[in-house]
């Protein structure tokens, strides 16, 4: 009989590294599958701090519909909230959070978003995060952070990230 896939959840602020971190985990675990929160359109919620505030349906299904085929090892979720949100929650083995300084994190962001993109757009962003994500950031931090299974300096390069996750996993595999 095959055992069920490992879902390992990969968290961290924007720009934070999640989906690099998480591209390198699916080449290096070659029965993987993985799911980027990225690729759903989400109804924003008013507080982003209320992770059960966001209805991430459409996303379980593709966890269930996954998991239902058995094809695999590894179920790699490119996922902000690691345990946090209920409807998620249940499907998670293992949640790594990588802890990117935020200075890390917005200079990723500017390099990923705004490099070819009017000045204009980066000070509207710039006062957007000053005003409202940065509090949020730091509130994802606060909640997320404490409760995950991993925590990885987000400072460190995507090569030792990936080892230290991949070293935890080994470990929770063969229990």
């Amino acid at each position: 009989m095959k055992k069920n896939p490992v879902v390992i959840a990969v968290s961290a602020v924007s720009g934070g590294g999640k989906t690099t971190t998480i591209n390198e985990l699916s080449k290096r675990l070659s029965s993987s599958r993985v799911i980027y929160f990225d690729d759903y359109e989400f109804e924003m919620c008013s507080s982003c701090s209320d992770f059960n505030a966001w209805n991430i349906e459409e996303l379980i299904d593709d966890i269930k519909e996954l998991l239902d085929k058995n094809d695999f090892d590894y179920l790699l979720l490119d996922y902000p909230f690691a345990y946090e949100n209920k409807q998620g929650a249940p499907f998670i083995d293992f949640t790594v959070f990588i802890d990117t300084p935020l200075d890390i994190a917005m200079a990723r962001r500017i390099l990923r978003d705004m490099i070819d993109k009017p000045s204009n757009v980066l000070k509207d962003d710039m006062t957007s995060y000053l005003s409202v994500a940065r509090n949020s950031y730091l509130e994802h931090i606060k909640i997320v952070k404490p409760k995950s299974d991993l925590v990885v300096d987000g400072s460190l390069s995507t090569d030792e990230i990936v080892s230290q996750i991949l070293k935890q996993i080994s470990r929770i595999s063969v229990q």
